[in-house]
């Protein structure tokens, strides 16, 4: 049971976003405002979503990608964050899991995710 107040404080914060329906397995492009010093820039973050969890402004995601060399880079990102400019969902991935954290034991072809096929 939740205090009304925080679920109304809430949905005020979680209506300005505009946030794709995306799960674990699906690839997602996020443009993520970077602010070095007094400047700042937008720059795209494009993996693999391998978890999703919490609920109302605390919900979180995490995405992986592969960088330099063949190393898995993991961030975690709130979901509500000013931080965070756009979310798009590049490809839908089929999974049967909810958080795909075996992925981090697998490399090459063997980590890749079948693409889900709508009818």
């Amino acid at each position: 049971m939740r205090n009304k107040y925080i679920e109304n404080f809430e949905k005020a914060q979680t209506s300005e976003k505009n946030i794709p329906d995306f799960r674990a397995g699906d690839t997602v492009r996020l443009a993520v405002t970077i602010k070095e010093g007094e400047k700042s820039r937008i720059q795209a973050y494009e993996g693999v979503c391998i978890a999703k969890r919490g609920q109302g402004t605390g919900a979180t995601i995490t995405v992986r990608k592969i960088g330099a060399n063949g190393v898995g880079i993991e961030r975690i990102f709130p979901l509500f964050s000013d931080s965070i400019e756009e979310i798009k969902v590049i490809r839908r991935g089929r999974v049967r899991r909810a958080k795909l954290f075996y992925l981090r034991d697998l490399a090459g072809k063997k980590a890749r995710i079948k693409e889900l096929r709508r009818k």
